[in-house]
Parts: C-alpha cells; sequence; structure tokens
C-alpha cells in the first residue's frame, strides 16, 4: 500500500477507535473484516499505530495542537508504527518540519501528565500506593506493549520440549521466571499456524493469569467452579491441573465469551470441563450446587486497569462512576459465589485491576461479613507451590503477603489481586 493511502487508513480507524463506543480491539478487528485486502504487515502498521494513540494520548494531542489538517490525521502521524522516512514520503514540507520538532522535544521538557498519559483520577490512587518513583515506573512500564506469554498445557507436553520446538520454527521463548508453565515471547508470530498450537500443547496466557490458577490448587477428582469463565484461559489451566479428573464448572453470563472457550477446550484435551451460562449470581444453577463445591474461582468483572498494555483505551473509556458500580457488582458476585463453597473448601477472589477499591476494600468487606471464611497467606500457599520469590509477588496484612498483588513494572505479568479464603 502507497504511504499515503495507508497514512489515510490509519486516520480513519483512529478516527473510530477514538469514539469510544466499542473496546478498541473490536473496532479494529471490525476495520480488518472490513478491508480483507489488507496485507499481515499493513494490518500490523494500522493496529499497532492505533494503539500508539491510546497509550500516549494526552501527548499526542497536545502536539497535534500546532499541526495542520484533520485531528486523526496529525495523531496518526505521531503514532505511525514504522520507520520516520516511510511516513514522511507521505507528508507535505511543513508537516515533515511540525514532525521534526515534535520528535526534538525531550521528555523532561513536558508536563507530568504529558509523560505519564493517564487520566488524573487514575494517578492519585496509584502514587498512594507506590508512592512518586513507583508511579514513574508503572507509568512508563503502561507504555509500553506487553509481552505474549504462552502457557503449556501440562496434558499434551512439558516446557522444555515446546521450547525447543518453538526456537526450530525460529521464534524465541523464554522460560517465565514465576509460572513454571510459562513461555515468553517477544513480537507477535503465527501462532495459529504452528503444530504447537493446533494440538493443543500451548494457549496464549498471561503469567499472573497462570499463577492465579494455581493458587486455586485444584486436585484430582474435586468439584470445582470458575465463576466468570469468559473465554476459558483460567478454565483450561484449572482443568489441566485437575489432570482431566473431577468436574470442572465454567459459569458466565454471556453465552457468546463462553462459545469462544469450545474450540480451545476441544485443542486442549480436556473432558472435564462443563461451560454453562447462567441469567445472573443467582441462577438456580448456582443454588443447586450450594456447599457442594471443593474449590471456587471468581475472576469477577473489573475495570481491566492491570491490562492497560495490551488495552490502553481501557483508561480513557473507564470513569470513577463506573468503577463504584463494579464495586458493587463485584461484593454481589462474591458472595453468591461463596455459597457454593463446602466445608474445608477454598475460595479466590481476583481482578485484573490495579486498583484498591476492586481489590483489599471487596476482599476486607466480604471477610468482615462472613465469619466462616477464613483467610489464608497467598505467599505461603505460592510457596508451598514453589513457586520462586513468592512472597515477592504479594502484599497486605500481617505477614506482608496476604494478597497476590502483580505489577506490570515490578513483576513483568499484567496487574493482578487475588485474595483467598477456606471456609471452616
Amino acid at each position: 500500500m502507497h504511504p499515503k493511502a495507508l497514512l489515510d487508513a490509519c486516520a480513519e480507524l483512529i478516527r473510530q477507535v477514538l469514539t469510544f463506543e466499542h473496546p478498541a480491539d473490536a473496532v479494529v478487528s471490525r476495520y480488518f473484516r472490513d478491508h480483507r485486502s489488507l496485507g499481515p504487515r499493513e494490518r500490523a502498521t494500522l493496529a499497532e499505530t492505533t494503539y500508539a494513540v491510546l497509550r500516549k494520548k494526552l501527548l499526542f494531542e497536545q502536539f497535534a495542537r500546532s499541526g495542520s489538517g484533520p485531528r486523526e490525521r496529525r495523531l496518526a502521524i505521531l503514532g505511525f508504527h514504522g520507520p520516520r522516512d516511510f511516513v514522511k514520503s507521505a507528508l507535505a514540507d511543513h508537516e515533515k518540519k511540525w514532525l521534526d520538532d515534535c520528535d526534538s522535544v525531550r521528555p523532561e521538557e513536558l508536563m507530568e501528565h504529558h509523560r505519564h498519559n493517564l487520566p488524573q483520577w487514575l494517578v492519585e490512587p496509584l502514587k498512594a500506593q507506590l508512592g512518586e518513583e513507583g508511579f514513574v515506573q508503572l507509568a512508563q512500564s503502561m507504555l509500553k506493549p506487553a509481552p505474549l506469554d504462552l502457557r503449556v498445557n501440562a496434558l499434551k507436553d512439558k516446557r522444555d520440549a515446546v521450547q525447543k520446538e518453538l526456537a526450530k520454527a525460529g521464534i524465541a521463548a523464554q522460560a517465565t521466571p514465576y509460572s513454571p508453565l510459562g513461555l515468553r515471547i517477544d513480537g507477535k508470530p503465527a501462532l495459529s499456524k504452528l503444530d504447537a498450537f493446533t494440538r493443543g500443547a500451548i494457549e496464549v496466557q498471561d503469567e499472573g493469569s497462570q499463577l492465579l490458577a494455581m493458587l486455586l490448587d485444584a486436585k484430582r477428582g474435586e468439584m470445582v467452579v470458575d465463576f466468570c469463565a469468559g473465554a476459558g484461559g483460567k478454565t483450561l489451566a484449572i482443568g489441566a491441573s485437575m489432570r482431566n479428573t473431577g468436574r470442572l464448572y465454567a459459569f458466565d453470563v454471556s453465552a457468546h465469551r463462553l462459545d469462544a472457550l469450545k474450540p480451545r477446550l476441544a485443542r486442549s484435551g480436556l473432558s472435564n470441563v462443563h461451560p454453562a451460562a447462567i441469567a445472573h449470581e443467582r441462577d438456580e444453577r448456582i443454588k443447586r450446587l450450594a456447599g457442594k463445591i471443593d474449590r471456587v474461582l471468581v475472576d469477577a468483572p473489573c475495570s481491566g486497569l492491570g491490562t492497560l498494555r495490551r488495552s490502553p483505551d481501557l483508561k480513557w473509556r473507564q470513569s470513577p462512576q463506573a468503577l463504584a458500580e463494579l464495586a458493587h457488582k463485584q461484593a454481589a458476585i462474591l458472595a453468591s459465589a461463596a455459597r457454593l463453597v463446602k466445608s474445608g473448601g477454598r475460595l479466590i477472589y481476583a481482578t485484573c485491576s490495579v486498583l484498591p477499591q476492586e481489590n483489599e476494600a471487596i476482599a476486607e468487606a466480604f471477610g468482615a461479613l462472613h465469619k466462616d471464611f477464613v483467610p489464608l497467606d497467598a505467599g505461603q500457599l505460592l510457596t508451598e507451590l514453589k513457586v520462586a520469590d513468592a512472597t515477592t509477588l504479594c502484599s497486605g496484612g500481617e505477614t506482608g503477603s496476604l494478597y497476590l498483588r502483580l505489577w506490570p513494572h515490578l513483576h513483568h505479568t499484567d496487574g493482578f489481586f487475588a485474595a483467598v479464603w477456606t471456609r471452616k
């Protein structure tokens, strides 16, 4: 595609994404479906340019004020994914000079909000948790794309063997530092064409998500519920840890999301997983299983603000009002899911948020109201599971390791939280 046409396409995609009516990944996917003639490199340029604009929106909008032409075009020029010479070949002389002027601005010359590119309502609670230095480190990490993490399906293969298989395919993969089943890849290779993928030996799953499944520690032959299963990444990890025995229910209010689990389930070789769409957290299916379940994972609907490396649009699509509504829903879902847990069973509440109001506040309120649930130390549990440096992944409580608390800038995972209880 000619540079000018590609730049125009980037500007149009950015215009569609910046309405924030739908998640950015859904808008990008729809655009590609509507423009099937686009090649892999063109798609990569379009997607990465769009995500660069979302990551640095405050900075690019400030620079764009001094430019000319349509706003979306100026943003596309600033965020263009590719050599500067390539994009400059599509620009007029005055646009080239403007771009050079923007590129010459040093980070230390920028105002703070143009460096961190976060909405102000999000800045204060993050600084309160991390301090100024930690906040700066987190903000910088959120401006970079996340690596691609894979989980090796222990039912089908070993990590070392898969790592060697990927190397033969020209894909360098490093063992993740905490999850014994994880591999980390830079870039975005076409995994779906690999034999390791088609035979179910690997699944895409962030290392933090893998650790959540480990923390549940589901055993052979148990009755287990993944209460908000979604597309089933954690469900598949839990099913494999159960060695394809027992019964694992994958509940979700979205039948559409559960449909995405079906092809993954077929590849995995698991036969112990039972997906089921429920109407709400008080569904009759839930009532029938009350007090019968050994392990329950509540990966609650949340702001997703721990995933800004992957979904930078979330920081512009969320709001304090939306968070207040989410907190009410999170508390209700956790209370309903807790009814499933039998005496001696384990309950986990988890989010991919970095905000205390979705995490510690929900866990502590639940504990205060449900005295029959005794908190367990996540750091100790992960240590017993032989996770390296487990206590450094945790915070809170008298031990300082009561909750799993993962941060992108510290642990190179998505931001995750988990609280664990056992029922008396």
